[in-house]
């Protein structure tokens, strides 16, 4: 009997800093997709984006702080993006992927906003020819489960373009806000209490990390 291909996904970003969504995205794509394996894969200097907050380093222990929490032997982080020379670009991580692991079935976790803005990614063509995109809604929970998104690309991409929305709920962390909130003076600590309805922001690990290291301070 022909065995399966191994099912890996690759969720890359800046992670500056990572937070529960990040977390419960990869949760739902582990389960959704059957993965066999998901990496974490923080940028070392991403392309499209400018100045990083928090360091290469900072932010990959971070990483290993919040995928640390989920006990789960099948995530793990991968640093190869912060020790490459250069930019960051998603085409160079898939390609040496593709040599580590032959035959692997490769699918890239990516936000509904990325998937808008996909067609100005570097090789956006080779990407999609490489790797199956798993999408992260965000939808109006009063509108029920998420549809798969309308995809405004140029015909040559929506041809090659291999899209599952990810069915999961909104979660309100995002980078942006959270940096801001800290550089305002708040606490990381006071991100990760949760209340009765489980606001928590910030993993426990990942919040000490920020105020241990004083990150986001003034920024």
């Amino acid at each position: 009997m022909q065995r399966a291909p191994r099912r890996i996904g690759l969720f890359g970003g800046s992670f500056d800093p990572p937070h529960l969504a990040h977390l419960a995205l990869a949760r739902c794509a582990v389960e959704v997709l059957a993965l066999d394996e998901l990496r974490w894969i923080p940028a070392g200097q991403p392309w499209q984006k400018g100045h990083l907050v928090a360091s290469a380093e900072d932010r990959l222990a971070m990483v290993q702080a919040l995928v640390d929490t989920l006990a789960d032997p099948r995530q793990r982080v991968d640093r190869r993006e912060i020790d490459r020379a250069g930019p960051s670009r998603t085409l160079d991580t898939l390609r040496e992927l593709q040599a580590e692991q032959p035959g692997a079935e490769l699918w890239l976790l990516i936000g509904e906003d990325q998937l808008r803005n996909f067609p100005s990614w570097q090789g956006a063509a080779d990407i999609l020819a490489a790797a199956r995109l798993a999408v992260a809604p965000r939808p109006d929970p009063a509108d029920g489960p998420p549809a798969r998104p309308a995809l405004p690309w140029p015909p040559e991409l929506q041809a090659l373009a291999r899209v599952q929305t990810l069915p999961m709920p909104v979660h309100p962390a995002a980078s942006t806000a959270l940096r801001a909130a800290l550089a305002a003076g708040g606490t990381a600590a006071a991100l990760s209490a949760s209340g009765d309805a489980g606001s928590a922001l910030l993993a426990v690990p990942v919040a000490r990390y920020i105020d241990s290291h004083r990150i986001y301070r003034g920024t």
